[in-house]
């Protein structure tokens, strides 16, 4: 049974959502550019987050990919003034900001708060580092299906995995099925009554 196919006027509340993505060099260029643009077309509001504010360079597997300017460094990001969270792969990107405690102390909270949290790929290592997903169903790069066993997951082979707020999604392939639940995620999230 596969993810349905939500239309554009069954989501309302994607136009209203103020979205972070939070990476730094290395990330995956498809994995951050691709949900970044269909969000962005779909009336969102998108902030990059990274360290700093220089271009971050973005990589197509092992070669050099596009460069991104962040539109904010993580110390200034406020969990309250965003609803959901996109963590995109790379192995590098994931593996740098898991070594950031601001990066990961993001990640803990906007799991906490119940808020979407959308992690593609390598992206996943942050979830482990924030020690958030014990108990949880999810599925990442196979590179990191041991990491995220080890922490106490149910790892799957899925295109994308959903277990409460989490949604996790394999490799680039994965990008339609990972933004269709990241969107759906972000309906029922606004529509939830409070």
């Amino acid at each position: 049974m596969g993810i349905p196919q939500l239309k554009e006027n069954d989501m309302p509340a994607i136009e209203q959502s103020r979205i972070l993505i939070v990476a730094t060099d290395g990330f995956e260029q498809s994995e951050l550019f691709e949900p970044r643009q269909k969000l962005l077309d779909a009336g969102a509001s998108v902030t990059l987050a990274s360290p700093g504010t220089d271009p971050i360079q973005g990589m197509e597997h092992d070669k050099k990919g596009d460069t991104i300017r962040p539109d904010i460094t993580l110390d200034a990001v406020r969990i309250d003034d965003y609803d959901g969270l996109i963590l995109p792969g790379g192995v590098a990107n994931p593996d740098t900001l898991r070594m950031n405690d601001k990066a990961v102390g993001i990640v803990r909270d906007f799991v906490a708060s119940g808020k979407p949290v959308a992690a593609i790929c390598h992206g996943p290592w942050l979830l482990v580092e924030a020690g958030c997903v014990s108990g949880r169903t999810v599925t990442s790069w196979p590179s990191v299906r041991t990491d995220l066993a080890n922490a106490g997951a149910q790892v799957v082979d899925q295109p994308v995995v959903v277990d409460g707020n989490l949604i996790t999604s394999r490799k680039p392939d994965d990008i339609p099925a990972f933004v269709e639940a990241f969107r759906k995620a972000m309906t029922e999230s606004a529509t939830a009554p409070a």
